[in-house]
């Protein structure tokens, strides 16, 4: 049985509040991130998710002054709110991409952000999107990862925007980072913080290793079967995605035919 999700306190610097957005694809809803220093004024909130007045309080409650907002990506679970309510709070939005940003400061991998002592590394992990970032706590041995990492199963590669190439490299830097021990857990942007973020990336980096070989026994299937009138190419990535993702709820076969297009594109090099 799942263990339902909450948020709540993790080390000295982290809490999570939950945004009331939970469905088939946020899982139990998004998670925002409250970072403060021990002691500090000032906190940095990241991926304020959805407009809705109670997670805004919620928010507030938990992060008193707050210095800047950060965003891992520009989707909509996770930025909808941000410049609205950064511009409520008087501090700017910070993020990869400059038309999610409020202010002139925006965010690139090796970018390092201080905030009354607290000190946030910024990794760019593409992949799931063009514009997906990573938060690396070193004093937390933590990293915020957005939808690059999920707390509970597999992320979509968000063909066109995602590729699968970028994602498979940013796997492997974030594996470097919990290989090296400089990152112990994860604190993913939906479902539970995962206490073995190596163990957590050596499945990632395996599984979507079997879903291509998966995909390419598919094409090998598909191409040996009788197809009088052919299968148009509009078509193939449904047809895969019925042959590999038979382990998935159908409910959630669109999504499936994302990865599965990114899967395409990957391999046709």
């Amino acid at each position: 049985m799942t263990q339902t999700w909450t948020g709540g306190t993790f080390g000295e610097r982290g809490q999570c509040v939950l945004a009331p957005n939970p469905d088939i694809m946020t899982l139990d809803g998004t998670n925002t991130w409250v970072l403060r220093e021990p002691g500090a004024r000032r906190s940095v909130v990241i991926d304020p998710g959805p407009p809705e007045e109670s997670h805004l309080a919620a928010i507030e409650e938990i992060a008193g002054e707050i210095g800047t907002v950060l965003l891992t990506h520009h989707h909509l679970d996770h930025s909808e709110a941000a410049k609205e309510w950064a511009a409520r709070w008087g501090c700017g939005v910070r993020a990869l991409d400059p038309a999610y940003r409020l202010g002139e400061e925006g965010l690139r991998d090796g970018d390092v952000v201080e905030v009354d002592g607290l000190e946030v590394r910024i990794v760019g992990t593409p992949g799931h999107t063009a514009d997906s970032l990573s938060f690396w706590l070193p004093a937390e041995h933590a990293i915020l990862t957005g939808d690059t990492v999920l707390g509970r199963g597999t992320t979509v590669v968000a063909h066109p925007d995602g590729r699968l190439g970028a994602y498979l490299d940013s796997l492997d830097r974030l594996h470097a980072l919990a290989e090296a021990r400089e990152v112990t857990t994860i604190w993913p942007g939906h479902g539970p913080v995962i206490e073995d973020a190596l163990a957590a990336l050596d499945y990632y980096i395996a599984h979507r290793g079997q879903r291509l070989d998966q995909v390419r026994a598919a094409l090998a299937q598909l191409e040996a079967e009788p197809h009088p009138e052919g299968i148009a190419a509009e078509e193939l990535p449904r047809k895969v995605v019925e042959i590999v993702y038979t382990d998935v709820d159908p409910v959630l076969w669109g999504a499936a035919e994302l990865s599965v297009r990114a899967q395409l594109d990957y391999l046709r090099g």
